[in-house]
């Protein structure tokens, strides 16, 4: 906790003390409705792309607000590839375990009862591992621009002054 304190009250990284205390409540919220909507994508309008896309927002919020480093230490560049690609497998792992059924993506789990998370066979599998996939992919594109952004930025102060530093 007294780490947490002293982030927020650092104002050389990232934002002031009311964004870094607003962005600390409001993640959770985030994460939650973002993990919601990844789960129950095949009962109501959203998916694996729509929830992965909510919680990748909230590692941007984090960025935001605390700064890069902070964010980094929550999900580095390596661990967003990892899961980056571990996404990707899992659902090419889900489509081919379809065709060893029979035919590509088949859906080769039970179908259970309607309007019950587990009803859909293999459609929440994909969507988690969709979601997996969006999450850490526009996490490491905002990380990598953010980092692209600053070197242009310093590029062109370099190009303004006439090569001198």
């Amino acid at each position: 906790m007294d780490n947490l304190e002293n982030e927020i009250r650092d104002t050389n990284k990232g934002m002031t003390s009311i964004v870094k205390t607003i962005v600390r409540y409001v993640m959770g919220i985030i994460v939650i409705f973002g993990a919601y909507i990844v789960l129950y994508g095949h009962l109501t309008p959203g998916g694996g792309f729509a929830g992965g896309v909510i919680l990748a927002s909230a590692y941007v919020i984090l960025t935001l607000a605390f700064g890069r480093e902070l964010a980094l230490g929550k999900m580095s560049n390596t661990a967003a590839s990892v899961l980056d690609n571990l996404g990707a497998l899992a659902f090419i792992v889900i489509g081919i375990l379809g065709f060893t059924a029979g035919a590509f993506f088949l859906n080769f789990l039970a179908k259970g009862e309607q309007f019950r998370l587990f009803s859909a066979g293999i459609i929440p599998l994909c969507n988690i591992a969709i979601g997996i996939k969006v999450t850490a992919s526009l996490f490491a594109i905002f990380i990598a621009l953010s980092i692209f952004g600053r070197f242009i930025y310093q590029m062109t102060d370099v190009e303004e002054s006439g090569g001198e530093e």
